[in-house]
């Protein structure tokens, strides 16, 4: 439990400072990662590198902005208890809001796409202090402590989250029958229950769960992505157009496609800010095996 009380005491120590000081301290963090994380610096620089084909000097400078980034990111997740209705329409701005409106008009649950893009945690919290129904899947950490911490703090702004491993599905599935949006990230690697899609230039097993929840209840799928402003101070919530599941009457091919959109929209905004997206994380784990060679696999 030492964990979870050092954690709470700095959030409450952090959340009493003014937003611009943390923003330079947690700039200062940035760059101490930058210098201790060689593992994970060196991992992000080789796959920007390969997906993007930067050169060695490019790849070095937006890893940095990007640890960089991350050490602020840190610094406002910690600052997340002071975040408000009021504050939180200067720290984070939605380029169209009516979109999002719209689509829950529908009445048919929104499934909000998102992806490890700047500080996503502050996406959420975006999304339910101006007045959006958000509900949430969380991914577990490692450290169980960390995750409820962080659980807490996504509640406190009046998130509804359901963990991985639970009955989330069953919990997903009321909040998309009241209408609500369910947020999902469709950037980490989907395992061999994935649906394969190219990604940057690889065949990358994507999470199937936005394809799942869209032909279910024939919802929208709303592809919204967090960038940081250029000074450093708030961010920019990007709100793409929906994108609708097509029913051509074979699923397997329809949720390839619908999945192949979103991913298209998630390779879009990383393209536009590289040093905004988590590069070291472990995208394309999951081996692919294109349809023939395990065809004649499986006939020996």
């Amino acid at each position: 439990m030492w964990l979870y009380y050092l954690l709470k005491t700095i959030s409450t120590v952090v959340s009493w400072l003014p937003y611009r000081a943390i923003v330079v301290m947690g700039r200062c963090l940035g760059h101490l990662y930058h210098k201790i994380a060689k593992k994970q610096r060196i991992r992000a620089e080789e796959t920007i590198r390969e997906r993007l084909g930067y050169s060695e000097e490019q790849a070095a400078a937006t890893i940095k902005s990007l640890f960089v980034k991350l050490g602020i990111t840190f610094m406002e997740i910690m600052y997340m208890p002071a975040l408000n209705k009021d504050n939180i329409r200067g720290l984070v701005t939605f380029d169209r809001p009516e979109v999002l409106w719209d689509a829950l008009h529908e009445g048919h649950g929104v499934v909000m796409l998102a992806c490890h893009m700047d500080n996503w945690e502050w996406l959420g919290a975006g999304l339910a202090l101006h007045g959006f129904p958000l509900s949430a899947v969380e991914k577990p950490q490692p450290n169980r402590v960390y995750s409820d911490f962080m659980n807490e703090l996504r509640k406190g702004v009046g998130q509804e989250i359901f963990s991985r491993g639970t009955s989330e599905i069953l919990g997903c599935a009321r909040a998309m029958k009241k209408g609500r949006m369910l947020g999902l990230i469709a950037d980490q690697d989907g395992g061999y229950d994935g649906i394969f899609v190219p990604f940057l230039g690889k065949m990358a097993s994507t999470p199937n769960g936005p394809a799942y929840f869209a032909r279910k209840f024939k919802a929208p799928i709303i592809p919204i992505f967090i960038v940081r402003k250029p000074d450093g101070y708030g961010h920019t919530a990007i709100v793409r157009d929906p994108i609708r599941y097509e029913f051509t009457g074979d699923q397997k091919v329809d949720d390839y496609n619908v999945t192949l959109k979103m991913t298209q929209e998630v390779e879009r905004i990383i393209k536009e800010y590289p040093d905004n997206w988590l590069w070291f994380q472990h995208r394309w784990n999951t081996p692919y095996t294109p349809p023939e060679e395990g065809k004649q696999a499986d006939e020996k």
